[in-house]
């Protein structure tokens, strides 16, 4: 696997716990890390600026302490997403922020900045990019990422068209590196198969919305329990830059979800947590094709060690599946 072996030994689980606008806060983070996965966060979700120096230092100090209480417990690092769009003007305090505090892995975003990848690498970060296609990859690479994020058909938010199937494959005739997935993933199945088609991590963000240290409204929560694949709606009014979103969401902000017109890339911002149009994030809430596997709210702690139990199931089932074909003919 190209997942490093010193990351590797951190992990529960080969999950990364997405970075959610507006609903990742260092509580959803550290809950995460302390069950073995991941955890992420925006860069704005930190609002004002200092705001992030504050959560960047909690972070590290929580992260240490729970490690220093138990040094066999597999306790992961965290990851701050960089939004690298012209329409960030934080890009650069929140990067100098990053590399003060020595954040262990950076996630970028909406496009591929060199001078970004070398700050997070003067200290020994390591930096993953989230991609749609095979030519974003290469763009990304080419600029010094260390590992990808592809961004699949299905995924919450802003989201690709493609098949997993198809993506995965393609990226792997040329990145041997660490390689992340992202589409409708909510179960340690889905993990499983993530793996098997050539990923090294399973990228989830929809489920952990409706656990209960994330910071997204009640009726949010309840909506992605009560709803499934066929409530998602992909568009690009919101922000400019197509992503899947929660149909009754936008149904309750007077909107139809079956008639909506295009958005305008040039319109995007990320300054306020609102979209352009129809107050994306805040009022028309993101989601992606795998909620119909989440059935119950629950504490996130709780939700990775389901993960577990059913990623362990589901090797053990295939282990079986493969001994009984293996015997035919």
């Amino acid at each position: 696997m190209a997942i490093p072996a010193s990351l590797a030994n951190q992990l529960s689980i080969p999950v990364i716990g997405s970075p959610l606008f507006i609903i990742s806060t260092p509580d959803l983070v550290l809950a995460q890390c302390k069950a073995g996965v991941i955890g992420s966060f925006p860069s704005l979700n930190a609002r004002p600026l200092e705001q992030l120096d504050e959560w960047l230092t909690q972070l590290n100090e929580e992260l240490a302490v729970a490690r220093r209480a138990n040094p066999a417990a597999k306790i992961a690092p965290y990851a701050v997403n960089l939004i690298v769009h012209k329409s960030n003007n934080r890009i650069e305090e929140d990067l100098a922020l990053c590399v003060k505090h020595k954040v262990p892995i950076v996630i970028t975003s909406l496009g591929a900045r060199p001078e970004v990848n070398a700050a997070i690498h003067s200290y020994g970060g390591i930096v993953l990019h989230d991609i749609i296609n095979v030519v974003f990859a290469h763009k990304a690479l080419e600029k010094g990422a260390d590992g990808l994020v592809a961004v699949c058909a299905g995924a919450g938010g802003h989201a690709g068209v493609l098949s997993p199937f198809a993506l995965i494959s393609e990226i792997r005739e040329f990145f041997n590196g660490p390689l992340a997935l992202s589409g409708s993933i909510s179960t340690g199945a889905q993990i499983l198969a993530a793996q098997a088609i050539g990923a090294d991590f399973a990228y989830i963000g929809t489920a952990f919305i409706a656990t209960h240290e994330a910071r997204a409204m009640e009726g949010y929560k309840d909506m992605i329990v009560a709803s499934a694949s066929k409530d998602i709606v992909y568009s690009s009014l919101f922000t400019g830059v197509h992503g899947n979103y929660l149909a009754p969401s936008i149904a309750k902000a007077g909107m139809d979800p079956n008639n909506l017109p295009e958005g305008d890339k040039a319109t995007m911002s990320f300054q306020s947590g609102e979209g352009s149009k129809a107050k994306a994030w805040k009022d028309v809430w993101g989601s992606g094709q795998g909620i119909g596997a989440v059935k119950t709210r629950m504490g996130a702690g709780e939700y990775i060690a389901q993960l577990r139990r059913e990623y362990a199931e589901a090797r053990a089932k295939l282990a079986l599946s493969s001994k009984e074909f293996s015997t035919i003919g």
